[in-house]
């Protein structure tokens, strides 16, 4: 199984990384393949590709913010949640994909 994630948050210092550290820790726990972007404070990191968009077989956003280049997953199905459900509840979002 494949997932991509988005992580942003209003300031951008923080949150968006604790949240993609938590995210790939669950998948690693889950034995799921996932690859986190993070839009914060230096821009966007660990940018997905419109090929991984497509390739994924769920994307998760845990935004407080819009993601920049939205256009790179128009179409497919998209699990929103809160940052601060990303850091506190990564395996049981995950695991709702499994």
């Amino acid at each position: 199984m494949k997932v991509v994630a988005i992580t942003a948050c209003h300031t951008g210092i923080a949150h968006c990384y604790m949240a993609a550290d938590r995210l790939v820790d669950a998948a690693r726990i889950l034995n799921i393949q996932i690859k986190v972007e993070t839009q914060g404070a230096m821009g966007i990191e660990n940018k997905i590709s419109k090929r991984e968009f497509d390739a994924a077989d769920h994307i998760v956003l845990a935004t407080e913010i819009s993601p920049a280049e939205s256009d790179r997953y128009q179409g497919k199905p998209v699990c929103q949640v809160s940052v601060q459900e990303a850091i506190n509840h990564s395996i049981a979002l995950l695991k709702k994909f499994k």
